[in-house]
């Protein structure tokens, strides 16, 4: 089978799963608005609810693949997909809130929408339900398999924390150096990629040796899809990605175009040293930035980290069609909004 044609078949037993968990958890009146506070972030209801709202689901998506490729049935793994989903919503929820994000796909934001105080009492209720959800792998699972699982995410969420430690306090510093940036992006975006890989190699029933190889596959794409993500946001097509690329000069993040660029000392350096960046300069640096050589150094990131993770991929002995799937995501990853 294709990448689309597993994604077919995954999608919306992962949303079913979704569903279950959120929907039987919080089935009691009271909680009504708690509930309605889920389905809302998680795309189901509220104005622009639908597709582009839930987001495309890459990291359940990759656990089902992973676990396929390690010899297993995907299905006996929807438990730990819908868990790493809703880890990866719960971030989402508080990292709103910490970077003062008004909107995400287009909508209001839970905080936007709801206050503070219930987007973070939200986002708690997500993380512990993602437990509980992970917890239910014991119906299919040997229970020490289940405790490794279960030990795995919460490696995983440790990460997240530290990464988004980094990232805030990288805020108030112009510059930092490339190696902080990898430690950054390590946290905050190869964690979970990196756990639901190997988690679906766990399920699937790989031995310790193979579920390394998938973690390392997992890392290496959040690795090459960041470094991806960071050239986008300063050169993809906005039409493409259905946003503005101007936010990431503007908002001063250290993306590692920016990064780069610093570490070179050029006139792009000198500039962003002197404060924040006007919009009447983000097109003007962001072509001094390409002079520079910070867009061919991005790219060229991206694929030496793309082919870690291929590397990574023959060493886990895959099944051979969701190998070749997982393969497929990886390249699709590679090319988006150019």
């Amino acid at each position: 089978m294709t990448l689309q044609e597993y994604s077919d078949q995954f999608l919306p037993a992962i949303e079913k799963a979704l569903r279950t968990s959120v929907f039987e958890s919080l089935s009691a009146p009271r909680f009504g608005g708690l509930r309605e506070m889920m389905a809302y972030h998680l795309g189901w209801e509220g104005e622009g609810s639908g597709p582009r709202a839930q987001g495309k689901r890459i990291r359940p998506q990759l656990l089902l693949l992973c676990s396929a490729a390690a010899g297993g049935d995907w299905r006996d793994a929807l438990q730990a997909a819908a868990a790493v989903e809703l880890i990866h919503n719960f971030s989402l929820i508080h990292d709103d809130i910490e970077d003062r994000s008004k909107t995400r796909h287009g909508r209001p934001t839970v905080w936007a929408k709801w206050g503070e105080a219930q987007a973070v009492n939200t986002g708690d209720a997500m993380f512990t339900l993602a437990f509980q959800t992970l917890a239910r792998l014991s119906s299919t699972l040997p229970a020490d398999q289940v405790l490794s699982a279960v030990s795995l995410l919460q490696d995983v969420c440790f990460e997240l924390t530290q990464g988004q430690f980094l990232d805030i306090s990288y805020e108030i510093s112009r510059a930092i150096p490339l190696a902080d940036y990898w430690a950054m992006v390590g946290g905050k975006t190869a964690a979970l990629l990196a756990g639901s890989a190997q988690i679906g190699g766990l399920v699937g029933g790989a031995d310790v040796a193979r579920q390394q190889a998938f973690y390392q596959f997992g890392h290496s794409l959040g690795l090459a899809f960041q470094a991806q993500d960071d050239a986008l946001g300063i050169w993809g097509d906005a039409a493409l990605l259905g946003k503005s690329t101007e936010s990431d000069l503007m908002s001063g993040k250290k993306t590692l175009p920016v990064v780069y660029g610093i570490e070179k000392g050029g006139d792009f350096a000198r500039r962003w040293l002197a404060g924040p960046i006007r919009q009447d300069e983000i097109a003007p640096l962001a072509e001094q930035l390409r002079r520079e050589g910070a867009e061919d150094y991005t790219l060229a990131e991206a694929e030496r980290w793309t082919q870690v993770a291929l590397q990574a991929l023959e060493q886990a002995a895959v099944q051979r069609t969701a190998g070749a799937a997982l393969e497929e995501l990886a390249q699709r990853l590679l090319r988006r909004g150019y």
